[in-house]
């Protein structure tokens, strides 16, 4: 069983940062493909960024390219987005989900891709 538990929420002006960590249980975190998903009051869960389990490959939605970047630390099981230049419309509840057994290059973009997932955690962007 994985569990992942999110941190780094908060209230944030427009233009302002934020980090979100998700920490991973498990001694194969190595091997666990990992994703970033949010979602906004009314609308539903969207794909914000993923990374492989080899590091090497990163996938971001249009919406956040260039802004947020995801990454990880194997050494502490942990994954990482960090958001800058935030808007009012990032404003939403943000998952991290995890997969195993993918290949090295793979990232999904897709909620029903991923096994495991977080309890979420709010970020408000306002002024």
């Amino acid at each position: 069983q994985v569990q992942l538990v999110e941190s780094g929420g908060g209230l944030v002006h427009p233009g302002g940062s934020l980090r979100l960590s998700c920490a991973a249980s498990g001694r194969t975190f190595s091997y666990y493909a990992m994703g970033w998903f949010r979602q906004a009051p009314g609308k539903e869960r969207e794909f914000v960024a993923g990374i492989s389990w080899s590091g090497g490959f990163t996938y971001y939605a249009d919406s956040v390219k260039g802004r947020f970047t995801i990454s990880r630390d194997n050494a502490k099981n942990t994954v990482y987005l960090q958001m800058n230049s935030l808007k009012p419309e990032d404003t939403a509840v943000y998952y991290c989900a995890a997969d195993l057994a993918r290949p090295a290059e793979w990232v999904g973009n897709n909620g029903h891709e991923y096994v495991y997932w977080g309890q979420g955690t709010q970020v408000t962007v306002s002024s």
